[in-house]
């Protein structure tokens, strides 16, 4: 009873430290031209890299979450780094196209499904109290990443060339990481702090896989993270082109909206993560959903410029980060934090679908208008079905 409990906010350091790494996966671009150039590899190959990478990541997550909640979240953040890493290292020596999907997609993706989950299920547990606001916290350094190390991997592609420049920053990810992971340390039993209803959300309601995948609302909340996220995805994935095709900006004015994707998409984890705690997360999941739509609709119907365009962007963008703060947040509160990093494993598979359903529409759709009317369309039935979600109640059987 009178053990010394660490400092919370020291966990959440860890947090960030691993976030910030793992999200610079974000940065693939800046190795897009570099790989091209050095051997010859044509666009469409480098950028399938990151799209393998992407979805193993998501995958991996259903395993690395359940596998945390057995050994802790210090271990396999630990063992993330390390696959992480060494992907990165290994991506180093490649020279055909087959290595780099094997060392970058698959081994590095690994790591970082391996990563993610830690931070965001520790930080919750020891902040049960403001759910919404460390889990903006969280995800939200996943969004800086690539902000945060673009100088970095830019410096190294220059001075050491693009092989040399997965190694270091193998290493530099390995070192950061496996100290980070040293933070993330899990709440004693019983802990809770001075809010009333803080240890109740623990205690209560704690569903397995098995039990949450019974309930009805598992697949409407599953459904709308993945129509919440396949807007933002197409925007991320083809905001240069969207800037150079429909509002007819010179290429380096609109490669800008790349980093100010990366701002407004962690400032959207943090701001609307936070308003959750305040407004209710179903409410601020509505409004996202409805400024999603309206912002897809005007870049699908109206005359693009310089300032619509951004501001569609930043919408969309901000929006985007708030999904992937408020429905982890959602999902601890329907179905627990005990087995929290089992069960959004599973719910965050909709992210990795959706980062392969937005390439089908755009294939399919014939054309960027088509695509984004498709998209709003979607987000118009995310909103619906906000409508639809209920508590989901536990039948002791």
């Amino acid at each position: 009873m009178g053990k010394k409990v660490m400092n919370r906010w020291l966990v959440v350091l860890g947090a960030v430290l691993l976030q910030l790494c793992v999200g610079a996966i974000y940065s693939w671009s800046l190795f897009n031209q570099p790989l091209m150039d050095k051997f010859g590899w044509a666009k469409n190959e480098a950028l399938l890299t990151f799209s393998i990478a992407i979805f193993v990541f998501a995958f991996t997550t259903i395993f690395s979450g359940r596998l945390q909640d057995k050994i802790g979240p210090r271990k396999v953040a630990s063992i993330g780094g390390i696959l992480y890493g060494a992907g990165l290292i290994l991506a180093s020596k490649a020279t055909s196209i087959i290595l780099l999907y094997i060392s970058f997609g698959v081994l590095a993706g690994i790591g970082v499904g391996f990563v993610y989950v830690c931070p965001l299920s520790t930080c919750i547990k020891w902040f049960p109290e403001k759910k919404g606001f460390i889990t903006g916290i969280a995800v939200g350094a996943f969004g800086l990443g690539s902000l945060v190390f673009k100088s970095i991997i830019q410096y190294l592609l220059v001075s050491k060339g693009v092989s040399e420049a997965f190694f270091y920053l193998g290493i530099i990810f390995v070192l950061i990481i496996l100290l980070g992971a040293q933070l993330l340390i899990l709440p004693p039993e019983g802990y809770s702090t001075n809010t009333k209803n803080s240890i109740n959300s623990i205690k209560e309601n704690n569903f397995t896989v098995k039990e949450m995948m019974k309930t009805k609302v598992f697949y409407i909340i599953w459904v709308m993270y993945l129509f919440g996220c396949i807007s933002g995805l197409l925007v991320i994935g083809l905001a240069k082109d969207i800037g150079i095709q429909l509002a007819g900006l010179e290429p380096a004015v609109a490669a800008n909206s790349v980093a100010m994707i990366s701002l407004f998409n962690a400032g959207g984890r943090l701001i609307w993560g936070t308003a959750s705690d305040k407004l209710g997360r179903i409410k601020v999941v509505l409004f996202m959903f409805i400024i999603t739509a309206i912002c897809m609709i005007i870049l699908s119907v109206i005359p693009l410029n310089f300032v619509i365009f951004f501001a569609c962007l930043a919408g969309v963008s901000f929006c985007f980060g708030g999904f992937l703060s408020v429905l982890p947040t959602i999902t601890g509160e329907f179905y627990g934090i005990k087995n929290l990093g089992s069960n959004y494993g599973l719910v965050y598979q909709a992210y990795g679908i959706a980062a392969l359903v937005g390439p089908i529409i755009v294939a399919n759709a014939g054309g960027l208008k088509p695509t984004f009317m498709i998209s709003a369309v979607l987000a118009i039935i995310g909103g619906a079905m906000t409508f639809l979600v209920k508590q989901p109640v536990k039948t002791n059987v």
